[in-house]
């Protein structure tokens, strides 16, 4: 049997046992290895305990950049995969291959700028001109706004259908417009010049024309397995989220003053209106349909019937009527209610008063919006009804019972009804209309609903400064309109012949 092998000794038993066979012991190995350690500098909380010298300035700037470096590495990951985030939700189920998702991603940039364009505006035009200066300006303004709609609207569609390529340019015109009246607006608030109503109102004849003109894109772009419920929905969560995104930078900037958020909001059109003419170009085409013409869509008669227009759908448009004339008068009242009198406690901040009313307005458009699109097997057409008379029941509420609350919860049920309504309208259409003027009557029913907020407008402009009194009058108005649209839901169940 073999001796077992020796077992490597440690330094200091090799040195005991050299010394016992007399032997000159070999060096050790690590001992012979150099010392560097006092060659290295000492920095940080060693040399801060040695008493010694602390980290040096460029030490410091060292850190500070390795610090920026991963601080906008992380910055870039977060932006990056939130775009990815965005984009994936834009071309979900086939609206990447129809190039819906462009015109989700412009509805965006239009809530985005319209979101900035309201908080620049919220400290100049209610608040700095003198409200009966301000009343007339605005009225003559909105007489201004109404032209397109009453008298223009009706024939734009029929001279973009003859012209290629036009309906892209026209929503970019729209935007590029809004762009230049806002820059035009910075100059014109840091200089106090009479520009400032007739561009602030330029703005808002814009935003009504875009509403019109993307009307009549939307159909031309829905994939196959998708309504237009559906699309219409996405949409209005795009322009929510917009919105919602560009309201804490457009607050930030206006802190500098009004005009930066202004061309913050004139840089946000600019943007828009490139997507807008990177439209795909069947927003231009309109083979295969017909064309109808305004009183076809709002008269529930024979000519109407002809072209699909049945008395339910005609019901539907009646009451999102009402819907927008409630807005349109809310947001003219409201304005210049709450600047002249606001509530007691909210005198020295009557900007931040409007604008919670404002906020809990867009947050029932948000609830009103998801609802409606998870409300499935309801009868649009008794959901209308439903959104007018809880309109009317809040405004009732707000003028028995008026104060912060009261004006909250009639701002959080009209944005509501308004986004549930206009659903609503749009079910109807997707399922009563025929494919071939589908498109013709989504638009034109789009100028009509323009059409109405702009005359509630004016109900809000010249409307006496009484809160109870300028609420029991609009629901009054409510009240008429409800039955009006309620004769036409008797007229809706009399059988009519389906047409061809």
């Amino acid at each position: 049997m073999p001796p077992p092998e020796p077992q490597p000794q440690k330094p200091e038993r090799r040195r005991r046992s050299a010394r016992r066979s007399g032997r000159t012991p070999a060096p050790d190995r690590d001992a012979a290895r150099p010392d560097h350690s006092a060659a290295r500098p000492d920095y940080g909380h060693t040399a801060h305990l040695a008493g010694s010298r602390g980290p040096t300035a460029a030490d410091r700037a060292r850190k500070a950049a390795g610090t920026g470096k991963r601080a906008a590495a992380f910055s870039g990951r977060a932006a990056g995969g939130a775009v990815r985030v965005a984009r994936r939700a834009t071309h979900a189920k086939g609206a990447g291959d129809t190039g819906l998702y462009r015109l989700i991603e412009l509805h965006a940039f239009n809530a985005a700028g319209d979101a900035a364009l309201a908080i620049s505006l919220a400290g100049t035009l209610f608040f700095q001109v003198p409200s009966g200066e301000a009343r007339g300006q605005i009225a003559l303004f909105l007489g201004v706004t109404m032209l397109p709609f009453a008298i223009v609207a009706p024939l734009v569609g029929p001279f973009l259908d003859r012209f290629r390529r036009g309906r892209r340019w026209a929503i970019g015109s729209t935007m590029a417009l809004r762009a230049f009246a806002c820059w035009a607006l910075a100059a014109s608030v840091v200089n106090d010049s009479p520009w400032l109503f007739p561009a602030a109102l330029t703005c808002l004849v814009a935003s009504k024309a875009y509403g019109v003109t993307r009307a009549s894109a939307v159909p031309r772009l829905i994939p196959e397995d998708m309504t237009l419920v559906k699309a219409n929905s996405r949409i209005s969560l795009a322009g929510i989220s917009g919105a919602a995104i560009s309201a804490p930078i457009a607050t930030v900037t206006s802190l500098a003053g009004a005009q930066w958020s202004l061309r913050y909001a004139a840089l946000v059109f600019v943007g828009a209106t490139i997507l807008a003419i990177l439209l795909p170009s069947r927003v231009d085409s309109s083979e295969g349909e017909a064309q109808v013409g305004m009183r076809e869509v709002a008269d529930p008669g024979r000519r109407s019937r002809r072209i699909g227009m049945t008395p339910i759908v005609v019901l539907g448009l009646r009451c999102n009527a009402g819907l927008r004339m409630l807005s349109g008068f809310l947001t003219m009242f409201m304005a210049f209610l709450l600047r002249d009198k606001p509530f007691a406690g909210w005198e020295d901040n009557p900007t931040l008063l409007l604008g919670l009313v404002i906020g809990a307005a867009g947050a029932g458009s948000t609830v009103g919006t998801l609802i409606g699109s998870m409300a499935k097997g309801r009868r649009p057409e008794s959901i209308a009804l439903l959104t007018l008379v809880a309109d009317a029941a809040a405004a009732v509420y707000a003028a028995l019972f008026f104060g912060l609350i009261p004006a909250m919860v009639l701002g959080l049920v009209a944005g509501m009804s308004q986004s549930l309504g206009k659903l609503s309208l749009d079910a109807l259409i997707q399922h009563e209309v025929p494919e071939i003027v589908r498109t013709s009557v989504f638009a034109r029913s789009e100028t009509l609903l323009q059409l109405s907020w702009v005359i509630g407008g004016f109900m809000g402009v010249f409307m006496p400064l009484n809160a109870r009194l300028g609420l029991f009058v609009v629901v009054a108005v409510l009240a008429g309109w409800l039955v009006f649209a309620l004769r036409g839901r008797v007229v809706a169940n009399r059988p009519a012949p389906r047409p061809a």
